[in-house]
């Protein structure tokens, strides 16, 4: 992980994207805490699957845990038919 000035990577922009393209972050801090982080397309693409699969997976255990609760509802093949028909 690199930390770079807003000024050096003004200076250098194809330096550091070169770098993020090649798997390394890049640190640009800035007033209050608000970084940026520069990172290629591939690995912002990996971060947000990986954030879908958790946002997945704790849905899955929710469901799953109202299912152990016991609560369900239980429709008949003939019901969900008929609400498919509405």
């Amino acid at each position: 992980m690199t930390i770079a000035k807003q000024m050096d990577i003004r200076a250098n922009i194809k330096k550091y994207f070169d770098m993020a393209f090649s798997g390394e972050p890049v640190i640009v801090p800035r007033k209050a805490n608000r970084n940026v982080v520069i990172v290629s397309e591939d690995d912002y693409k990996a971060m947000e699957k990986a954030r879908r699969n958790a946002e997945y997976l704790a849905m899955l255990d929710e469901s799953d845990r109202q299912l152990r609760e016991g609560r369900v509802v239980v429709k008949t093949m003939e019901e969900l038919e008929s609400m498919a028909a509405e």
